[in-house]
């Protein structure tokens, strides 16, 4: 265990060319975003620079960037923190994803083609086979995945947008409930899937709008379980 907390082997590498400070705001957002940093937990410069195998100074600039995104709260005479969201933030950011994902599943009912029904299908079952493996990041990783797929059937360009302005908290927020979401979220997807090949449009808003209000719940249920 590093002495920030990182698991062995959690810190990815930082793929070239690139600035060197974007490519050390993407390694910690993908920290942060797959909780291998954990929200509350205290971000040395020092140390995350040693990890990163970077200087301070790119590390510093990450940090500052991620306040300013709401990802990092900077405490005056005590240092950088992983946020720690609150339940409402989390709950007015589901709900927004809703509605986002809803008006997708019915586009992408809409206007979905073999191929596209085919790429879901494949996704689907990698998804199920991360969580019979009990691959929590596996599952997640494809849960996004097969979301964004969606979108991108629905063929729309602006809310494929704004959806991905939400895509990273939506899967930070998805992390802690993952596991006990389970198959019973690929379960949903097959449904989805079955919806969007029959052209149903209705059925495939309904079903997804059921679907990310179970993932809501499950988030402020995660304590009390």
């Amino acid at each position: 265990m590093l002495s920030t907390g990182l698991p062995q082997g959690a810190v990815p590498k930082l793929e070239r060319p690139g600035p060197l400070r974007d490519r050390v705001y993407e390694a910690l957002l993908e920290l942060i975003t797959t909780r291998a940093l954990q929200p509350g937990q205290h971000l040395v410069e020092s140390e995350l620079a040693g990890h990163l195998g970077v200087s301070r100074q790119p590390v510093r600039e990450a940090l500052q960037r991620l306040n300013t995104e709401g990802w990092v709260d900077l405490r005056p005479a005590q240092g950088a923190f992983v946020h720690e969201p609150t339940e409402e933030e989390a709950d007015q950011l589901l709900t927004v994803r809703t509605l986002l994902e809803a008006e997708a599943a019915r586009l992408a009912a809409a206007n979905a083609g073999s191929a596209g029904v085919a790429a879901l299908e494949e996704l689907c079952a990698e998804g199920e086979g991360a969580v019979a493996a009990d691959d929590v990041e596996g599952a997640v990783a494809l849960n996004a995945r097969f979301h964004a797929k969606i979108m991108e059937l629905a063929g729309n360009a602006v809310l494929a947008e704004l959806a991905a302005q939400v895509d990273r908290r939506v899967r930070w927020y998805y992390t802690p409930v993952a596991r006990q979401r389970g198959q019973q979220s690929w379960i949903e997807h097959r449904e989805l899937i079955a919806a969007i090949t029959d052209r149903d449009e209705q059925r495939a808003t309904r079903l997804m709008r059921e679907h990310t209000e179970h993932t809501r719940r499950s988030y402020h249920a995660r304590q009390r379980s």
